[in-house]
């Protein structure tokens, strides 16, 4: 079971990071004369971007809220450019960039600290990055326990909770700021009728084939998830509702221009997509968002399926 750890953040507000990482002692605590052979890596181990791992190369890496961040965090209390990691000789250090929220080690605000395997940065009110020395091996077997953790096995997307934890950073993001966030919630239409004319190993190919288009159509900062049985969610940052609009359409006419074959017959597919945007005075919280988003989904079911509506 996880166990909670209480950390000091960069503002001043306890918060409590939400993945353990007790399972990856083993990997992480590294005698010093095994060093040379490992690369160091961070974890994120809680806040918008949880499950992440960077690896930090030999010109090392700069931390903020700025576009041209190496690691780009939208987290409340985080400057453009608020930190970087420099390697020198083996040695990997973090120094803050005089963020106004500070960098904090171990709980303890600092400006320049060497980092040893295992320590915590915090970068702003919810952010924790774990420091960390991994092989190739290693590495991907960390990335093997966070994905399951954090991603729907069939379809490779997000899972409901992960969905669930980001949305909810991302509106208050996005409401403090004034920027837009758009939500689309896409179900697959007369899914249904697939798994009881086909089968459910059929039905389990046309979630994967639909996920694949979905996946190759959103940029790299944007947020899929499987919500439901045949349900995806898709969290899009700075896109207001009319360019969600755009968005929709063109993954509504992918999905329906995509071919899946079974038994030299070809099947069908299309998705009904409903949309809900911030800014809006109406849509105080995540929960309210989902709900609006829901109502357009429901209304693009009646009007005949395979549209979207907002």
């Amino acid at each position: 079971m996880a166990r909670y750890e209480r950390s000091t953040p960069a503002l001043g507000v306890p918060i409590l990071t939400k993945l353990s990482q007790d399972d990856l002692t083993p990997i992480l605590s590294v005698p010093p004369h095994l060093l040379e052979k490992r690369h160091p890596c961070l974890l994120v181990i809680s806040g918008p971007r949880i499950g992440e791992i960077v690896t930090i190369g030999e010109r090392g890496l700069v931390i903020g809220r700025g576009s041209s961040s190496d690691l780009r965090l939208i987290d409340e209390g985080v400057s453009r450019r608020h930190a970087q990691i420099e390697v020198s000789e083996g040695q990997a250090r973090v120094l803050d960039l005089q963020s106004t929220n500070g960098t904090w080690v171990n709980s303890v605000r600092v400006t320049v600290h060497n980092l040893t395997d295992g320590d915590k940065i915090q970068i702003g009110q919810q952010t924790v990055l774990k420091f960390a020395y991994h092989d190739p091996t290693e590495e991907a077997y960390a990335r093997q326990l966070l994905e399951a953790a954090l991603r729907d096995p069939l379809t490779h997307c997000f899972n409901r909770r992960y969905f669930l934890q980001r949305l909810t950073a991302e509106h208050a993001y996005a409401t403090r700021h004034q920027s837009p966030l758009s939500l689309l919630l896409l179900d697959i239409d007369r899914f249904k009728d697939i798994n009881d004319t086909h089968g459910h190993l059929v039905g389990d190919a046309a979630l994967e084939r639909v996920a694949e288009v979905l996946l190759a159509r959103i940029r790299a900062d944007d947020v899929l998830a499987r919500y439901g049985g045949e349900e995806f969610a898709l969290i899009a940052r700075d896109i207001s509702l009319d360019g969600g609009k755009r968005l929709a359409e063109r993954l509504r006419a992918g999905v329906e221009q995509t071919q899946l074959r079974h038994e030299g017959k070809q099947i069908l597919m299309a998705v009904s997509i409903g949309i809900a945007a911030i800014p809006n005075d109406t849509i105080k919280d995540a929960p309210s968002l989902i709900a609006r988003a829901d109502e357009a989904l429901y209304r693009a079911k009646n009007a005949g399926r395979n549209r979207v509506s907002d």
